[in-house]
């Protein structure tokens, strides 16, 4: 698709491929931490929980006397772009050259700009973002020695887009669009969804975390039972919480139930890789062996935008888990949810070894 003209002569950029909602931007503060820190940050280990700014702000201070730094990692704090969504299509963007933009709303602070510099310097149209006075949130991403993540976002006083913000100009021409479910945005989740579907948009949902599923059950199952979802992502905790009714239930249990309310059903399993079902094909992909997991952040991030690369590009149900194992694999071999250089190229070696069409980037 070229460029449009408008009326006076000037272009517009074609619509993205692919269009990612996140209500509020978000800048992660990611960090390698020693044991003794997660045991006094509230909340489950592993999970991710709402805090407010004076209790970011104490774990952020935390951090620096409970820091792990490694030879192969002196820098063992980062701060970046975040988001779920965010880190889904910066990730197509950078890694496999699928055009992408990215709808919501951020603050007039400096963590706002750092987080729409980022979003443009991968690549990421960032033109439906709306600038709003006010805070951009935030999250502490505590990592432990193992690579295991512990996520506390801090959005209460976060600038957010609301649901009567959204046009249909923000998904005209989109092809995508992607979503993380989350009750506080239900509204703004709703009114997306509606109008995607007028657009003729496939719909993409990530099921966030097992206490949003555990906690926020039944808006999450009318979205599922609406018929409008096409694809949803789920890991082995989310998809255990989905059948609270039966704590035995196997993750294929899980991917059945979620296979007869959307077109693309997928179940991520960690090292274990995946399970996906289209109509009554189902397959099993195993994790790349290759990658160390250094920070598990962004794995099911960049595993969707792996999937959705193979979907875009027509590939097989398999062949499309097999590219969202090597873009999960390649982003928990270094700190947070942005893709290091260095990664997308060892990334495309695993396809290429593993016969995979490879993208027209330019990295």
């Amino acid at each position: 698709m070229g460029a449009e003209f408008l009326p006076n002569g000037a272009a517009t950029a074609p619509a993205p491929l692919v269009l990612g909602l996140q209500p509020a931007a978000l800048i992660d503060h990611v960090a390698r931490v020693d044991w003794s820190l997660l045991d006094r940050v509230p909340g489950e280990r592993g999970g991710s929980i709402p805090v407010s700014m004076e209790e970011l702000e104490e774990i952020l201070h935390e951090v620096n006397t409970h820091i792990l730094s490694t030879p192969e990692d002196p820098h063992p704090v980062k701060a970046m772009a975040g988001g779920s969504v965010a880190n889904t299509v910066r990730g197509l963007s950078a890694g496999f050259g699928v055009s992408t933009g990215i709808v919501g709303a951020y603050g007039d602070d400096d963590q706002g700009h750092k987080f729409v510099y980022n979003m443009g310097f991968n690549g990421v149209d960032s033109s439906r973002m709306r600038m709003r006075k006010g805070l951009t949130g935030q999250c502490v991403c505590l990592v432990d020695a193992l690579g295991n993540r512990t996520m506390r976002p801090c959005l209460s006083s976060a600038v957010k887009i609301q649901a009567d913000e959204l046009t249909k100009e923000d998904f005209k021409g989109a092809k995508w669009l992607v979503m993380r479910y989350g009750v506080f945005n239900l509204e703004v989740i709703q009114a997306a969804i509606k109008i995607a579907k007028q657009e003729g948009l496939f719909v993409s949902l990530d099921l966030a975390s097992f206490e949003m599923v555990r906690h926020f059950r039944a808006p999450l199952m009318e979205l599922l039972d609406s018929g409008n979802i096409d694809l949803c992502f789920a890991n082995e905790d989310e998809a255990a919480e989905l059948l609270s009714s039966d704590k035995r239930a196997e993750p294929e249990a899980a991917l059945e139930f979620l296979a007869t309310r959307c077109k693309w059903a997928v179940v991520t399993l960690g090292p274990n890789g995946c399970l996906a079902r289209h109509g009554k094909e189902v397959v099993r992909v195993t994790a790349i062996g290759e990658s160390k997991a250094t920070d598990a952040t962004g794995a099911g991030d960049l595993f969707a935008s792996g999937f959705l690369y193979g979907l875009i590009k027509g590939l097989s149900l398999e062949d499309c888990c097999k590219v969202g194992s090597c873009s999960g694999g390649s982003v928990i071999r270094s700190l947070g949810g942005e893709v290091t250089p260095e990664n997308w190229q060892w990334m495309y070696k695993q396809m290429q070894i593993k016969g995979l069409p490879l993208p027209n980037t330019r990295n």
